[in-house]
């Protein structure tokens, strides 16, 4: 009897041993009211004096939300959903602040967010989620300091405007994609155009530097072969004047060039008076006319002399 006595005082002994895991703490009450806290490690609660209250998780909470319909400042209902992020800081706050944090946490994000929302309009609350974000971690971290909850963060999930809403959302978008598309086109072609018109422009510079340069080359071969023709008279009348050449050579280059003038259609030509004196000019004449062209008949051409200079 006795044995029986010991096994079952060493039974309710050991029921008060109590391991509190990593990451979790438990709030532990003595007849009734509040005791103590258990952290992590080895602890041992009063069988029938004390108990455990609350059995409180410290890690990060990720509570997800239904979405909440909410009106903006222009009239327009759209649902939001919210994800918050928490966690326990004091597990006797949390146990004592508020009966059901989870649902408390819930109204108070719903309640919030229309509040929010309630001062932006369509676009605004569309374009400008991170100021929802921030506005309500703010506002939710300070209304669950009391109850030993710190929020970390707040996100807006989704936001669902209105089917007739979303269709002209839908109809904005298409209408200014095809107005950046006919910008960009319109862009495009200018461009085309600059550049062909600048090609246009280089290839007119360039065919006309091409016949400047053209008409300066060949400007500059007939100068060189003026100059070309000039130094070789220069060079035969050198070489004549070297050779001393009598009075009957210079006399012959005269008939010669008295030939090729007559050989022509001339109806006057001037004689040097050096050749009045030859008994041969009659001959001179008849040679000359008999060079000329039988049609038409030409006239015969009137002999002029020159008077010799004194």
């Amino acid at each position: 009897m006795v044995w029986i006595i010991l096994v079952i005082l060493l039974i309710i002994v050991a029921s008060g041993v109590r391991i509190v895991p990593q990451a979790r703490a438990m709030v532990v009450e003595r007849l009734g009211a509040y005791h103590r806290t258990m952290q992590t490690g080895l602890h041992y609660v009063i069988p029938f004096v004390e108990r455990i209250a609350s059995n409180v998780s410290l890690k990060e909470i990720v509570q997800d939300f239904a979405p909440q319909p909410v009106i903006t400042e222009d009239n327009v209902t759209m649902q939001i959903d919210t994800v918050v992020y928490y966690s326990i800081t004091d597990p006797k706050l949390y146990t004592y602040g508020v009966e059901s944090p989870i649902s408390a946490i819930e109204n108070l994000t719903a309640t919030t967010l229309r509040n929010i929302i309630g001062d932006l309009e369509l676009d605004e609350t569309l374009t400008s989620r991170d100021i929802i974000n921030s506005k309500m971690r703010a506002i939710l971290d300070e209304a669950t300091d009391p109850w030993g909850i710190k929020v970390t963060r707040v996100e807006v999930k989704n936001i669902i405007p209105p089917r007739d809403i979303q269709e002209a959302m839908e109809k904005q978008m298409r209408a200014e994609r095809e107005r950046r598309e006919a910008i960009l086109k319109a862009e495009g072609e200018k461009k085309a155009a600059i550049l062909i018109a600048e090609g246009e422009k280089e290839s007119a510079i360039l065919r006309a530097d091409a016949k400047k340069e053209a008409q300066i080359r060949e400007a500059e071969g007939e100068a060189q072969a003026i100059v070309k023709v000039q130094e070789a008279n220069a060079q035969g009348i050198r070489m004549i004047r070297e050779a001393k050449a009598d009075e009957a050579y210079l006399k012959l280059k005269s008939y010669e060039a008295m030939e090729k003038v007559a050989n022509g259609h001339a109806t006057k030509i001037i004689i040097p008076s050096e050749l009045q004196n030859l008994a041969t000019m009659g001959t001179v004449f008849g040679e000359m006319l008999d060079h000329e062209k039988p049609a038409p008949k030409p006239v015969p051409p009137k002999v002029v002399p020159l008077k010799d200079k004194k």
